[in-house]
């Protein structure tokens, strides 16, 4: 199997480094998550999706628990709060 390298692995690997010292709060919670679905069957970037499980682990989250709970912040936005000044962004 030939290894592929993401277009967004170097952008990326700057918040896996940040995850790896941080807290599960709702933003670094929603981080992890789409990283996980982005990186799920890549073929490639192996250190940092062993960087994704290790994060799962020290936060003692399993997938589905961490999936769940991103969810749940989505449904109540609280995923990536609004910050002064930000506008509300419409993707319909």
């Amino acid at each position: 199997m030939v290894e592929q390298k993401h277009p967004q692995e170097a952008r990326d690997q700057i918040i896996v480094d940040r995850l790896l010292s941080a807290e599960p709060d709702p933003k670094n919670l929603a981080d992890l998550a789409r990283l996980r679905l982005r990186y799920h069957n890549f073929p490639g970037a192996r250190p940092l999706q062993r960087d994704l499980d290790l994060i799962l682990n020290q936060w003692q989250l399993t997938e589905d628990e961490l999936f769940a709970q991103t969810r749940q912040l989505h449904a109540l936005g609280q995923a990536y709060p609004l910050r002064k000044g930000d506008e509300q962004q419409d993707w319909s």
